[in-house]
């Protein structure tokens, strides 16, 4: 446990990077999220309450919760912040050549495109990661594919903005058009060890179902081509391309659409999208309980 929860809360940034692309998203899933931070403001804007010795006992009670280590709060923290933490690294694994003139936001030269291998590990894994932690926060067993699909249909809020960032960010604008078919593709294609070998795997391995990593890489296939569909239908709906995501993304954070393969790294290496949205469901599925059971 790295931080109180309360902490964890008042530190996540009002501004920045992660911020600006995340806004960049609004039009994608309207009005769905508002950059929610500090503890007391979550519980008042979760709750509607303004008495504050009530507020000051449903914090307490959800730092309890956070605290009990036999509940998967803490779990799916470190399943977000893993994620994110492991994608990054893998953003920046090639450290390459000095790519001429096709820079843009400076340190970008230094970044190497990911090849759609790396890429489409990184982004089954990231879905896999959100079933996890989904099942880790609401207390079911965590190769509950079934529950997470029923589950998806009622997203908002926080939790529909990082599925929104995760098939924009992590598919269409490093894959293209039919990325889920390209990921599906490519996984099917690999074996255990190939997976294994993956910076992002490596980091949430350990709570991943499947008792070797045969049976990881089994698990999130069969993840990733169950939640296929509403991916396909979440792009189709909205009317999502490659070339809008960037043309947006461009309004907020300084991109160029020359390099798609390199924009996808930097988003990897600058955008922690995984956590910040993570720590805001957490603490508001917290604040929620801890009001039910007070």
């Amino acid at each position: 446990m790295s931080k109180p929860v309360y902490e964890l809360v008042d530190d996540l940034p009002k501004g920045g990077l992660t911020v600006s692309a995340l806004k960049s998203l609004d039009f994608v899933v309207p009005g769905q999220w508002n950059n929610l931070v500090g503890f007391d403001n979550t519980i008042r804007t979760v709750t509607g309450e303004t008495d504050e010795s009530l507020i000051q006992q449903i914090g307490e009670r959800a730092v309890t919760l956070y605290n009990d280590k036999s509940q998967g709060y803490q779990r799916a923290l470190w399943l977000y912040e893993s994620v994110d933490s492991a994608s990054g690294l893998l953003g920046t694994a090639a450290l390459a050549n000095r790519i001429g003139q096709d820079t843009f936001l400076g340190f970008l030269k230094n970044i190497t495109p990911k090849p759609e291998r790396a890429q489409s590990i990184d982004l089954t894994v990231k879905l896999v990661t959100e079933l996890v932690a989904f099942c880790q926060i609401n207390g079911i067993p965590g190769d509950s594919i079934g529950d997470f699909l029923a589950a998806l249909k009622d997203y908002g809020g926080e939790s529909l903005m990082r599925m929104a960032a995760l098939v924009c960010f992590d598919g269409l604008i490093p894959l293209g058009a039919g990325f889920t078919d390209k990921a599906l593709t490519m996984i099917k294609g690999m074996s255990p060890s190939e997976v294994s070998g993956n910076q992002t795997f490596k980091g949430v391995k350990d709570l991943i179902p499947g008792n070797n990593d045969a049976g990881k890489l089994s698990f999130i296939t069969e993840s990733f081509e169950s939640t296929k569909g509403w991916m396909d239908n979440f792009v189709s709906s909205k009317g999502l391309t490659q070339k809008g995501l960037v043309d947006n993304l461009s309004k907020f954070v300084e991109v160029s659409s020359d390099k798609m393969d390199y924009l996808g790294a930097f988003l990897d290496v600058s955008v922690k999208y995984y956590r910040h949205t993570g720590v805001q469901t957490l603490t508001r599925r917290l604040v929620e309980r801890a009001v039910a059971e007070i």
